[in-house]
């Protein structure tokens, strides 16, 4: 793959936010880069102020006419990008280099060290936190993101070039073309069943992604996964073990036991024990990285998050609002037990936007059965991403099924209103589609309402 020889990079859904971070480093390294989206939105604005020409209109006509060199432009592409997409077609059918992202990511992976942190839950939090260690610790890295690090507002960290984290994700089976050689799994549950044929298809691609790792003291994973690598886990039998002192507000006050001894009385920030398991895995591989004590227990403390995972949004003596972006059941119920532990005497309030169809059906009943557990139940119509309607599958279906006196169907522009009539003090919204730009107008609402100016 000659792409290093292309002066000029042309993104197809460069909004995404795996798109971005890697538009980022082609203009780190020099490339003039342009892109197409379908909706302006914070990150294209973000590109758009770094000088990245952007159009937000699928037409060819709407391709610049620098990006018309076939021998000096390189298209990348989501899979997310419906294949009759007009850009992408017209640079197929005209001899242009055209190449998946997770493609070109694997290409940067064979070039240095690299550190790829995957799992269905958590690995957007595990990988922030871990570059957020390294850069505590000055270590040369550049990362790739799958979420905004509130630290630095950003998706895409370049500290230098020794090393290379980047979040690993399995959609599309695109980690298989990481070339790792540090790898977590923080997870595997059943997800992307639209890719793949079942749970066991999804556990061989994670197997797969695994044996790319030759030194097992370089795999990391979560105790109950039957990797052969280092485990972790909070308070279980495994090599690292954060062993909880106390917890008050949502902060844990733990040790970490790993191998060569004990890092005693860190605090961790992430609220839940699923965030503590997330935050041992970063500590584990800080530590086979290189950062020493000081830098971890430095970087703990000031780690600020990711946005869109448990973001607190308000918090008050009136009403606390929280922002994150659980889509599967397996999310759904860790956020409700770290809210359960946070506020244990609370009416809690759930908005959740349901992401894809199939999804929705898939998990229907393990949907329905997350939900009942909040007091105050209210569904927003799924969210298609890059999906047609499935028939019969609907936010009225799933709401039917769920066992709850207070549910209701509503519409975005209703969000704000609902947790007002539910009398909740814990407010959250849920969801991986365009839920989160929400947020700001229900904030408007909230502090309007309770005054809090």
């Amino acid at each position: 793959m000659n792409w290093k020889d292309k002066h000029n990079v042309f993104f197809i859904g460069i909004g995404g936010i795996g798109m971005s971070a890697l538009a980022y480093h082609m203009l780190s390294i020099g490339k003039a880069v342009y892109g197409y989206d379908r909706i302006p939105s914070l990150l294209t604005d973000q590109l758009i102020s770094k000088g990245v020409h952007v159009v937000f209109d699928q037409s060819v006509s709407t391709i610049p006419d620098s990006c018309n060199t076939v021998e000096n432009t390189l298209v990348i592409y989501t899979p997310a990008i419906p294949l009759e997409h007009p850009q992408l077609n017209y640079f197929k059918d005209n001899g242009f280099q055209v190449c998946k992202r997770s493609l070109v990511l694997g290409y940067l992976s064979h070039e240095t060290f690299c550190i790829a942190v995957g799992g269905t839950h958590g690995k957007t939090t595990t990988s922030t936190l871990l570059a957020h260690l390294l850069m505590t610790n000055n270590s040369s890295f550049t990362a790739f993101l799958g979420g905004i690090s509130e630290n630095y507002q950003s998706n895409y960290l370049n500290n230098g070039s020794e090393l290379m984290l980047v979040e690993a994700d399995e959609f599309d089976r695109s980690f298989l073309t990481l070339d790792a050689d540090m790898a977590c799994v923080t997870s595997v549950d059943a997800d992307h069943l639209d890719i793949y044929h079942s749970e066991n298809d999804l556990m061989s691609s994670f197997s797969a992604f695994v044996a790319k790792v030759n030194d097992r003291n370089n795999l990391f994973h979560h105790f109950d996964l039957s990797f052969q690598g280092m485990t972790y886990g909070v308070e279980v039998a495994a090599n690292f073990v954060s062993e909880v002192n106390k917890i008050a507000q949502g902060v844990f006050e733990f040790n970490l036991i790993h191998p060569n001894g004990m890092i005693k009385d860190l605090k961790a920030t992430l609220p839940g024990r699923h965030n503590l398991a997330n935050t041992t895995a970063a500590c584990a591989m800080a530590l086979k990285l290189g950062c020493d004590e000081g830098a971890i227990r430095k970087g703990l403390e000031s780690f600020s998050g990711v946005q869109r995972r448990f973001s607190y949004q308000i918090k008050s003596g009136h009403v606390t609002y929280i922002d994150d972006y659980a889509h599967h059941p397996s999310e759904i119920d860790a956020i409700f037990n770290a809210v359960s532990e946070m506020y244990p005497n609370s009416i809690v309030a759930v908005v959740f936007q349901p992401h894809l169809f199939s999804r929705t059906r898939d998990f229907a009943n393990d949907f329905a059965s997350s939900l009942a557990k909040f007091d105050r139940v209210f569904l927003l119509p799924i969210y298609p991403a890059r999906e047609k309607q499935i028939e019969g599958i609907t936010s009225e279906w799933l709401l039917d099924m769920i066992e709850n006196a207070h549910k209701k169907l509503i519409q975005k522009s209703e969000i704000a209103m609902s947790f007002i009539e539910s009398e909740a003090s814990v407010c959250l919204t849920l969801g991986a589609g365009d839920i989160g730009l929400e947020v700001k107008s229900i904030v408007s609402h909230l502090n309007n309402h309770y005054e809090l100016g």
